[in-house]
């Protein structure tokens, strides 16, 4: 996402921003010149840095979302879009207002100015995530023993 990666970047270039950073930024042909980055890192490294983490500012994607707040950091969502070519359409869009709307996230589109999002974030009070895969696996559950005894 060079978008997201050369703001950041341009950010702490122009002294905006402070705050170490770590990026994973995967096939990404824009390579940050004044952060630390990885292509790609392992499962442990990533939940390690995200362990680290004071805030996390991620794509849209469900997984990076979720696997942020279980942490119980602060996030803040920039969706890749269509229009620049990240994704084929705009559902990680949606995906980061339904998240913001719950309060599990600040939300931050391509016109929304990341350094005040990131101030706004650090005293947010972020509603707590509990996951439903225990209750859809429990719907599940009790529906195949009603039909299939």
């Amino acid at each position: 996402m060079n978008r997201l990666i050369k703001l950041i970047d341009d950010l702490i270039a122009d002294g905006k921003l402070t705050n170490s950073v770590v990026a994973q930024i995967g096939w990404s042909d824009y390579e940050p010149k004044n952060f630390e980055y990885h292509r790609f890192l392992d499962k442990d490294e990533f939940e390690r840095l995200i362990f680290d983490a004071s805030i996390i500012i991620t794509h849209g994607g469900v997984s990076s979302i979720i696997t942020a707040i279980n942490y119980k950091k602060p996030v803040i969502v920039c969706p890749r879009l269509e229009k620049y070519d990240e994704h084929v359409d705009n559902h990680q869009r949606e995906i980061a207002r339904a998240f913001a709307k719950k309060g599990f996230v600040l939300y931050c589109d391509d016109d929304d100015d990341l350094l005040k999002q990131i101030e706004l974030c650090k005293n947010m009070n972020f509603k707590e995530y509990t996951s439903q895969n225990g209750k859809v696996t429990q719907i599940i559950n009790d529906y195949l023993l009603e039909t299939f005894g």
